[in-house]
């Protein structure tokens, strides 16, 4: 299918110059991107007080954040394949609805049975918008500035990052948890009027074909079973049988979308496309990477250094303002230089950070740690617009949700995969304890381990990224 027929891109779209149908389907491309991510970030500060005042357990109150993530994994790439082969707009706008009206509905729920399926719900919403938003702001623009529009919409993401522990902490002590929701809320409505008001509709003529039901569920089963697996090796025993159980379905997955008409996912793409299967394969590795970064300094600057957590989450914030602010310019500049080149560089700033956290020591000063954050930081900028302007490149426009909603997987899968390392290491180190209950030069010890296992899986990320020379 020709890219116009999606969305036709304003004929005077020219440099820098930026259309009032673009400017409105960046607008809203951001204000989704910021709204789940801050949401995410800025909850996980008010667990500790959802859990008092639902009466949950330290486990229970957990899977407010777990089900969240568990959902929004699974179904990405099925309302993307919807998306791709309806309409992206109706699929959004739906997201949108979905996502505010669960905002407010959390603000009156009762007890966290409803909670929990609030949250459920509200992660279907959040999965329709991680589908849609990316695809549809990079349809509003050429091929040759894609990753101008890729970079503003990442923007959003790490901005909602950077402001979620600071602005969740103030909502949170001055104006307890229901506030963020509200905010979420609020959010959601100014995104939904500049979807319905500004982006484009958009109609596939494709849309009566058929859904691959039996390969959605396979697939659903796949990435909550591996999810699930990886984010419970800490909590019990069966965390590795949920991981086979996984690797099962998938093997089920991957044979049915060989023979379906219309598969969820054309898998033969990873055979196919070198560059393509290179270039997720790096966005796994880096993730695992370097996901766990914040956690783990967090800790430390907690432990160790015997700062609060409000001092600790002012230090943090230095990682994501450099992801902020940098993004979209290291987007249109992926748009001049050959992105995989930007994306290997900056695998290879995380690397350096990452090799600084592996040799650290309790009289290390405060301003190398933010600076070496701030390294990683920028690292991830460089990386993570150029890769995703690689993987949009690899496929026609009438696939991109699904493109974009398999890098999301990806990047959970390995954020989740970064955190199983955590758990392993400290199992294996001080046992099956909290972090933040530890001696500090035991604290010290694991991070060293954790972190030399974080700069190898960097390395191989780098090494798989510089492959996809050999296709530039």
């Amino acid at each position: 299918m020709d890219e116009h027929k999606l969305h036709k891109c304003p004929a005077d779209s020219q440099g820098d110059y930026i259309s009032s149908v673009q400017k409105a389907t960046v607008t809203a491309a951001i204000s989704t991107s910021f709204i789940t991510t801050f949401s995410g970030s800025a909850l996980n500060l008010a667990i500790p007080n959802m859990g008092i005042y639902f009466s949950m357990g330290a486990a229970s109150v957990g899977w407010l954040i777990t089900v969240y993530t568990l959902v929004v994994a699974a179904f990405s790439v099925p309302f993307g394949k919807l998306a791709d082969s309806t309409s992206r707009y109706k699929v959004l706008v739906t997201g949108i609805i979905i996502f505010g009206i669960t905002s407010i509905a959390a603000v009156f729920a009762p007890d966290a049975a409803v909670m929990m399926t609030v949250r459920v719900i509200q992660a279907i919403g959040a999965s329709m918008i991680f589908a849609t938003n990316m695809p549809i702001a990079i349809s509003a623009f050429p091929g040759k500035e894609r990753g101008k529009a890729i970079g503003m919409v990442t923007s959003g993401t790490y901005t909602g990052l950077a402001l979620g522990p600071v602005l969740g902490g103030i909502l949170n002590n001055y104006f307890g948890w229901k506030s963020i929701f509200l905010f979420g809320a609020l959010v959601s409505i100014f995104a939904l009027i500049i979807t319905i008001k500004g982006v484009r509709k958009d109609i596939n003529e494709d849309n009566k074909m058929t859904q691959d039901i039996q390969g959605n569920i396979f697939y659903i089963i796949m990435i909550a079973s591996v999810i699930y697996g990886l984010s419970s090796l800490n909590s019990h025993k069966f965390g590795w049988i949920f991981i086979v159980l996984g690797v099962i379905f998938g093997f089920f997955f991957v044979k049915t979308e060989l023979k379906a008409e219309n598969p969820v996912i054309d898998v033969r793409i990873f055979t196919s496309n070198r560059t393509y299967t290179l270039s997720n394969l790096t966005a796994l590795f880096n993730y695992s990477a370097t996901f766990a970064l914040s956690y783990m300094v967090s800790i430390y600057l907690q432990v160790v250094m015997g700062f609060s957590s409000q001092t600790a989450g002012f230090v943090l914030i230095a990682q994501p303002f450099f992801m902020a602010v940098l993004s979209p310019r290291i987007g249109r500049l992926s748009d001049k230089v050959a992105p995989y080149k930007l994306a290997s560089g900056g695998m290879g700033l995380c690397a350096l950070s990452l090799m600084f956290f592996a040799f650290i020591r309790p009289e290390i000063s405060v301003w190398l740690i933010v600076a070496s954050l701030s390294l990683a930081g920028v690292g991830i900028a460089f990386f993570s617009s150029p890769n995703t302007n690689v993987i949009m490149s690899c496929v026609p426009p009438a696939k991109f949700s699904v493109a974009n909603s398999i890098l999301a997987t990806m990047r959970t899968t390995g954020q989740s995969a970064g955190m199983a390392v955590i758990t392993l290491v400290v199992s294996g180190t001080v046992g099956n304890v909290s972090l933040y209950d530890v001696a500090p030069e035991d604290l010290v010890s694991t991070m060293h381990i954790a972190f030399i296992i974080f700069t190898v899986l960097c390395a191989a990320g780098i090494f798989m990224s510089l492959q996809r020379k050999k296709n530039a």
